[in-house]
């Protein structure tokens, strides 16, 4: 299971935020979500939002840290990306 994030760098309701996604499945992505903490609610068309001071934590418990750049290549590799 490897789930990637994003760093904290989108502004957004006062604060920064981070993206969170899985390459393999939304299931994975919803359990691991579940895990940290991370309400439903910030489940977005295929990533949840993070907000700055869980950053460290979501990273602690498993998500591998990389670019916006390469989180959008992997999730496009991976079929998962879903656009507006």
């Amino acid at each position: 299971m490897t789930l990637y994030i994003d760093p904290p760098v989108w502004p957004g309701h006062g604060r920064l935020w981070s993206h969170l996604v899985s390459d393999v499945s939304y299931e994975e992505l919803h359990a691991f979500a579940a895990r940290i903490g991370a309400p439903r609610r910030a489940f977005e068309r295929d990533h949840y939002d993070v907000p700055a001071e869980r950053y460290a934590s979501a990273v602690a418990a498993g998500a591998v840290e990389v670019g916006s750049k390469e989180l959008v290549r992997r999730l496009t590799a991976a079929g998962l990306r879903r656009r507006k």
